[in-house]
């Protein structure tokens, strides 16, 4: 159930405002009759990451880091110059 009231209501009822916000009905404020604010309870709860949201629905191989199925990789990681030649330089077209 919504509950919308005006501030002047709101100021000189606020204690149960919040009682009734806590108990899970929605109190909406309102200026000139027009919603303003909506009153909720804090919540103890943090958001954010939930761990293992996604047990069961992403799979990695038993062997995704080892040498033998990553031969080129581990060979641009190990064999590669520091810093690569630098690539020539473009000629400007002249119109």
């Amino acid at each position: 159930m919504v509950m919308q009231v005006n501030i002047h209501y709101a100021k000189t009822h606020l204690s149960e405002l919040i009682e009734q916000a806590e108990n899970g009905e929605e109190v909406i404020l309102a200026r000139n009759g027009k919603p303003a604010v909506r009153l909720v309870p804090a919540s103890s709860k943090k958001s954010g990451t939930l761990l293992g949201a996604l047990k069961g629905k992403i799979w990695i191989s038993d062997d995704f880091n080892s040498p033998e199925t990553n031969k080129e990789i581990e060979d641009l990681f190990y064999n590669s110059p520091l810093f690569p030649e630098k690539p020539a330089k473009r000629r400007k077209k002249s119109a």
